[in-house]
């Protein structure tokens, strides 16, 4: 049996992009000679839908799809996923399914059992599980169809509190009792640097463990803060990769059920590096959520700082040069290296930018508010105050000419509130705000491996705000890779300062006070592209108001 893996970018909810590009792919599987086309979870809907699966007409559209997708695949099998109607008047109202099409109709449907509700994941809200197993028997081969997590059940977690097996039951031992020849598992799984290499362990774990080979199909592309890296796979009953699709573009191959049994293959699949899959992985998420938003052009503050050298890099990559607009706003307090350094990154990438002095503005300022500061020191409160100004003249220009602000912030300094709000933490996507410090020094290492586009002087000058005389990060936080790990093991492993034992017991309370008290600003931040396990946003969900 020849099988194509289809490796498709999909949109939520745009039913006729997302229908035209499952069609095409199945034709061409047919012009290959392929009896069997696979796609991901939640094809027809893209993923994740989310409340949209509450709205009926939503649904129904998706039923529609599938079976307008159906009426094509007369002389060839397709397995596709979307949500289906549970009939029993009891649970949730739908599954999250995998559909068989074949002969110009839905022949059969099997549901998902294992709904995560960890992270980003919400599962439970929308669907029931299922508690029925069966196998796709198709072409004289008998087929375990498992969608995502079905295989999952064993994957680790980074908290040891929460280090423990998720699910009481396991779908694949309830199937293995029907004698399948093949395991598909149809997936929807976001990109994560620290989980690229877990991924690939549970499929070659589970091909050994159960004598089987596995075909699995994963979607690519970027869905808001979501970022899918595709590198869909063929293993044989080995635990071998077969066959690897691209990360993080559009991929289709086919492979012969024959070869993922008599393990022939002597290619092999190396992972690459982290930092690279980080790297593409950022461009990918700001293409995906302009490309969907609707939206051309970005406007970046470049400020001479190694954070908004990194975000225009990576900006121009993804929407080209000539669609990415940059301003520079110096102030008293901006050296004179932070100018020059941002004009040659500019003229380095061939960006157009205009320079605005913000002094006269902040004076300005400072002046409306004399009698209500009189006899008041400087404080945090003028440091602010500029950085406020500059989103003001960046929305000003995002206004005028449509162009999306791009936020510069990174991981760390939002873990302990080393931002402003309505000021640099402004914008209408963030950039790196799922990476630490550390790795943003990595990624600019990374741009520059062939020759120096970022100024080496961003890269190795003291990262400074400039918001008073000669001031610098160190004064008010600890060295980037002592914060970073610590920050790490708080936020990502969820160890309480106590079991932090590595570092100095006040330093460690210090910041974790800092991470706490600062939730408030990060729960108004812009959608943050996540590259990390546990990334701000949705899939933290911590109290505002919590006293802990």
């Amino acid at each position: 049996m020849k099988i194509a893996l289809a490796q498709i970018d999909y949109h939520i909810g745009n039913f006729l992009e997302n229908t035209t590009n499952i069609v095409l792919q199945i034709k061409r599987a047919q012009l290959e000679s392929a009896d069997l086309v696979i796609f991901s979870e939640l094809s027809v809907s893209g993923y994740p839908p989310l409340d949209l699966l509450e709205r009926k007409d939503f649904v129904e559209k998706c039923t529609k799809e599938v079976h307008k997708i159906a009426r094509i695949c007369k002389k060839i099998g397709v397995i596709i996923g979307a949500p289906s109607i549970n009939s029993d008047p009891q649970g949730k109202l739908l599954f999250n399914s995998a559909y068989f099409l074949n002969r110009g109709e839905v022949k059969d449907i099997f549901h998902k059992t294992l709904l995560p509700t960890y992270d980003i994941f919400d599962e439970y809200r929308y669907f029931e599980p299922n508690n029925e197993f069966h196998l796709l028997e198709f072409k004289g081969k008998k087929i375990a169809v498992t969608i995502c997590e079905d295989l999952w059940d064993d994957q680790p977690v980074e908290s040891e509190f929460a280090r423990r097996r998720l699910y009481k039951i396991n779908p694949m031992d309830e199937l293995i009792k029907q004698n399948p020849d093949l395991i598909v598992n149809i997936a929807a799984s976001p990109y994560s640097h620290m989980r690229s290499k877990v991924k690939k362990s549970i499929f070659i774990n589970k091909a050994k463990k159960y004598n089987l080979p596995i075909i699995y199909v994963n979607q690519v592309g970027a869905q808001t803060q979501l970022i899918f890296e595709g590198g869909s796979m063929a293993i044989d009953k080995k635990g071998k990769i077969i066959e690897q699709l691209k990360y993080f573009g559009i991929d289709f191959k086919i492979v012969d059920l024959n070869n993922l049994t008599k393990n022939i293959t002597t290619t092999v699949f190396e992972e690459p590096d982290r930092i690279k899959m980080v790297h593409d992985a950022l461009i990918t998420g700001i293409k995906g959520y302009f490309k969907k938003m609707g939206f051309y052009k970005a406007v970046v503050g470049l400020s001479g700082g190694i954070d908004s050298a990194v975000t225009i890099v990576l900006a121009a990559r993804a929407l080209g040069s000539e669609n990415v607009h940059a301003l520079l706003m110096p102030s008293q307090y901006s050296s004179d290296h932070s100018i020059s350094d941002s004009i040659d990154l500019a003229n380095m990438i061939k960006m157009k930018f205009d320079i605005l002095n913000i002094q006269k503005g902040f004076d300005t300022h400072l002046e409306s508010l004399s009698k209500l500061f009189s006899g008041l020191k400087e404080d945090i409160t003028e440091e602010n105050l500029q950085s406020r100004i500059r989103a003001i003249l960046l929305m000003a220009y995002s206004n005028k000419f449509g162009h999306i602000l791009l936020n510069t912030s990174n991981k760390s300094e939002s873990a302990v509130g080393y931002g402003t709000l309505y000021g640099d933490m402004s914008g209408g996507l963030s950039v790196l705000g799922d990476v630490y410090k550390s790795d943003v020094y990595e990624l600019a290492k990374f741009i520059n491996r062939k020759s120096d586009i970022i100024p080496v002087n961003i890269i190795e000058k003291p990262p400074s705000a400039e918001l008073r005389p000669d001031q610098k990060d160190s004064d008010s936080l600890p060295d980037y890779e002592t914060l970073d790990k610590i920050l790490f093991e708080y936020i990502e492993k969820q160890k309480s300062p106590n079991e932090i034992s590595e570092f100095d017991p006040d330093l460690v309370r210090e910041i974790v006070r800092k991470v706490n008290m600062n939730e408030y600003k990060r729960f108004q931040t812009p959608p943050i592209l996540r590259i990390s396990s546990k990334a701000f946003g949705e899939g933290r969900r911590i109290p505002l108001v919590a006293k802990y």
